[in-house]
């Protein structure tokens, strides 16, 4: 692996006391180009711009996958959490682009040599985390609908704080109304730029309603819930978890399989099905649910306190963060900053 390292670090200028979600970058960037039927030799270089010409095919069709995983700060060491399933989430991604596969050695080690290298950038206040980003796009200069020849797979990393402002405080959602997401056969269950500028304009118009984000329902019956524009979704209802089935519209998230595991070993009933907003009103009407939760990497866990279906307002369990969605962010957060053990194998770590 090349590396060229930056003559002035960055990290100076910035406010690891008051970090924000994604507006500033480390010192270093990882690149790799695939060419010639094959990933080339990575490099890592400063952070910087980088010059392309306005007819690459990925600005015109799309061509193109990212992923989010997170990296903090444990005490002796630096904790990567679950990377293997990011990196198979990636793939997954890149076989629905018509992107080459990337080998799960070189993906792993491209991110540890760059979290190694920016290692001083991995804030250590409560709450925060380096979050990286790698993401791959096709790089072939033409106009015409095809599949590109070549690709450049690249990584950025960026020291953030709460994704939310609420934080750990709920949320308040908003069904999509008459918006939708995807449909099966879609691009609804990768990770795509497609995907988020879809959920753009209805995610303004749910702010602009005094909304957090947008609750998805399906693109067929307009009842059944999917997902939230930022995290999957969960419920309990009479002691039971209930999160939406992967059926295709849905982005098979990490953290949602790391609560679902760990439902599972603490024995707690869970049912991965349909749910319809509908089902949702009756248990609030009846007094059955007891809590809604978003999973997902930026927030990890994050309660809702309300939700907005046309005229019905649904309040959730007084608008305050539930036992179950507090169990399972002191679960998962204390693996990820060391506080608790990893019985599991869910992080790769860096030894300071």
């Amino acid at each position: 692996m090349k590396i060229e390292k930056t003559l002035q670090s960055k990290r100076h200028g910035v406010d690891f006391e008051n970090l924000k979600f994604g507006e500033r970058f480390s010192d270093h960037m990882a690149s790799c180009e695939y060419r010639d039927d094959k990933w080339q030799t990575p490099e890592i270089i400063p952070f910087g711009n980088i010059s392309v010409s306005p007819a690459m095919c990925c600005f015109h069709y799309g061509q193109m996958v990212f992923e989010g995983l997170k990296a903090f700060y444990a005490g002796d060491r630096i904790n990567i959490f679950r990377p293997e399933k990011y990196h198979e989430r990636h793939n997954r991604s890149c076989k629905r682009l018509c992107i080459p596969y990337m080998d799960q050695e070189l993906f792993l080690s491209v991110i540890k040599a760059l979290v190694t290298l920016d290692i001083d950038w991995v804030p250590r206040g409560s709450g925060t985390s380096l979050y990286i980003r790698p993401f791959v796009f096709a790089t072939e200069n033409f106009l015409g609908v095809k599949v590109s020849d070549t690709y450049r797979f690249m990584v950025i990393t960026s020291p953030v704080g709460a994704y939310y402002k609420e934080g750990l405080n709920p949320v308040k959602l908003i069904t999509s109304g008459a918006y939708t997401r995807a449909a099966r056969g879609g691009l609804g269950e990768v990770k795509t730029p497609a995907n988020y500028a879809a959920s753009l304009f209805p995610a303004e118009e749910a702010k602009n309603k005094g909304y957090t984000q947008v609750l998805w329902l399906d693109g067929i019956e307009d009842k059944f819930i999917e997902e939230v524009g930022t995290m999957n979704i969960c419920f309990v209802i009479n002691d039971i978890l209930i999160t939406p089935s992967l059926d295709g519209t849905i982005l098979p998230g990490i953290t949602r399989d790391s609560v679902i595991f760990l439902a599972k070993e603490w024995g707690i009933k869970i049912e991965e099905r349909p749910i319809s907003i509908y089902e949702v009103i009756d248990a609030s009407k009846k007094g059955t649910l007891q809590e809604v939760f978003g999973t997902g990497t930026a927030a990890v866990i994050s309660p809702v306190g309300e939700i907005r279906h046309k005229d019905e307002i649904i309040m959730v369990n007084n608008g305050r963060i539930g036992e179950l969605s507090q169990k399972f962010y002191d679960e998962i957060t204390g693996i990820q900053y060391g506080k608790l053990k990893d019985k599991y194998g869910w992080t790769m770590s860096i030894l300071l």
